[in-house]
């Protein structure tokens, strides 16, 4: 038997997506509890969009929302004026050295900038309703919290954070660790899971005071990938369904319009 039968018919670099998104906003910029319930309610009613395997595990469903400021204080956490700081989810390894190196890292270009990791807060989470394929590889749920910017900082303060983001992801080779998101304005709570386990997960997204003016979520239906808990959407500013994601499709075409270009 040869070594390409062996491996199959399987070919990385024609991985691409079919998934669903929705998102609800508030027009005149009001936040509320409620805005959050309806946009959960879109996801769960686009089941038909994502996938799942036998065992309930699913490729992967998320949404993003606006930092629900008022509930941060809620828990103890004593954070700045809104705008003043950055939050945001980080998937991390289950061993405790593994998360410790990690931190170490992240702590040291965060202060590179001047800043601080002012907090480190451990997400609540319900893995009984996991599949057995996602709970086995279920990472670490912490939320970070990223303090110590100036009022000349301030207006640049998401820059700054992408910069500190993206320093700590060179640095790291770690499958199990993923930054789900990094930024003064928004947050992303997303996992290997199914349109309907997202709500259930994340205890959060059911407190009365978790609120937000827009939700933007996204159900995944991974035709040639392998669902992975990075992998699930939406992506720190996005969220699509498949047609933009074609690194290799999008270099061929502006490949084949170099002469016209030139």
């Amino acid at each position: 038997m040869t070594k390409s039968k062996l491996e199959g018919l399987y070919q990385p670099q024609y991985e691409h997506d079919a998934c669903g998104v929705g998102m609800v906003v508030n027009i005149h910029g009001g936040k509320s509890h409620e805005l959050v319930d309806q946009a959960l309610r879109v996801l769960e009613n686009m089941e038909h969009r994502g996938a799942e395997t036998r065992d309930k595990t699913g490729d992967g469903a998320g949404i993003m929302l606006q930092i629900p400021h008022e509930f941060i204080l809620l828990q103890g956490i004593p954070v700045p004026e809104k705008g003043k700081y950055g939050t945001g989810l980080v998937f991390l390894p289950k061993e405790e050295k593994e998360q410790q190196e990690i931190l170490s890292v992240m702590i040291e270009e965060i202060e590179r900038e001047g800043l601080q990791l002012m907090h480190l807060r451990t997400v609540p989470t319900c893995p009984e309703v996991l599949g057995e394929a996602a709970r086995r590889v279920e990472p670490s749920i912490k939320q970070i919290f990223v303090t110590g910017s100036t009022e000349e900082q301030a207006p640049t303060l998401d820059r700054i954070l992408y910069k500190v983001r993206k320093r700590i992801e060179n640095r790291i080779d770690n499958k199990d660790f993923y930054i789900c998101s990094l930024s003064s304005k928004n947050l992303i709570y997303k996992g290997m899971l199914t349109s309907g386990q997202l709500r259930r997960y994340f205890p959060d997204l059911s407190s009365p005071y978790f609120t937000s003016g827009l939700a933007l979520v996204h159900s995944r239906f991974s035709t040639n990938t392998f669902p992975t808990w990075s992998l699930a959407q939406p992506f720190r500013l996005l969220a699509h369904n498949g047609e933009i994601n074609t690194i290799r499709g999008n270099r061929g075409w502006m490949k084949a319009r170099e002469s016209v270009l030139a």
